[in-house]
């Protein structure tokens, strides 16, 4: 069932609390791929009753991304909501979630800022504000459909890490699942802004798995100095990669590492074709 209106949702969310069902949650901007359906299948497997939003949030994109390009399929993502068992796909309009004049900066419209230390390193370094229009959605959404679980994959590390936070700090009673990161056959992450890629710049992007997988062998074999397996990045990359970090960070609180452990997590993003691409790895696993 799609629905475009907080009213109706909290009407059958309503409902739903009435007769005891427990809800999930599985926050999306749309342009479903396998990787949204693991999370929407993991959330069938454990709550009785599920909503995925569909929303292209603009007050995450910064100035010059590609918010007006973004991939938006809603008719095809509904379709495969509900053969999938889903119960209602949200997908607001940026009006009716933010108002009528949907705002571009926190002047007219109160934002949930998570703290600069979760923010101010990898992605947050070249999205400033990117954050914190992700935490005001995520926590509207989280006020708006009352989740007991909701799921997000470790693709997005820095931003699970920092919804977590979120949750613990203002005390939302929800769950947060953490689902792992689904890939292409070839290794590739799978991300919405991969129909950007041509074939071509898909063999290129391969660049970052690669990067990732040889820094856990090299882990798992005894290096450990973050500089040392950082340097080994530099036999992959050519000049049609443009690298903005390749980062070792604690895997709960995004600490910096210099030694590397079993609870480090390795960030990468990468610009291939003028795509971004992001991935991670955990070291132990």
């Amino acid at each position: 069932m799609l629905i475009k209106t907080i009213s109706e949702v909290r009407a059958q969310i309503k409902e739903w609390k009435k007769e005891g069902f427990i809800v999930g949650l599985v926050p999306t901007m749309g342009a479903l791929h396998e990787g949204h359906m693991s999370l929407i299948k993991k959330a069938l497997s454990s709550c009785d009753k599920v909503v995925v939003s569909d929303f292209v949030n603009p007050i995450q994109f910064c100035p010059g991304e590609d918010l007006d390009k973004y991939p938006r399929t809603l008719d095809e993502d509904v379709k495969l909501c509900e053969s999938n068992g889903v119960d209602i796909v949200f997908s607001p309009s940026p009006e009716e979630m933010y108002g009528n004049e949907t705002p571009k900066t926190n002047d007219f419209l109160t934002y949930v800022v998570p703290p600069f230390f979760y923010v101010n390193k990898l992605c947050g370094k070249s999205r400033v504000g990117h954050f914190d229009g992700v935490c005001t959605v995520v926590n509207k959404l989280f006020n708006i459909v009352q989740p007991d679980y909701a799921f997000f994959g470790e693709k997005d590390a820095q931003q699970l890490i920092i919804i977590k936070k979120m949750v613990k700090d203002l005390n939302i009673p929800v769950e947060i699942v953490s689902c792992p990161i689904i890939r292409e056959k070839s290794g590739l992450a799978l991300s919405s802004r991969n129909k950007y890629l041509s074939d071509e710049d898909k063999k290129e992007a391969l660049v970052l798995s690669k990067i990732l997988n040889n820094i856990k062998t090299c882990y798992q074999n005894g290096v450990t100095d973050v500089k040392s397996l950082k340097e080994t990045a530099f036999n992959y990359l050519n000049d049609k990669h443009e690298l903005e970090y390749l980062e070792f960070a604690d895997a709960d609180n995004l600490e910096e590492k210099q030694q590397a452990d079993n609870n480090t997590r390795v960030f990468i993003a990468c610009k291939v074709g003028g795509v971004r691409l992001i991935d991670n790895i955990l070291l132990n696993q």
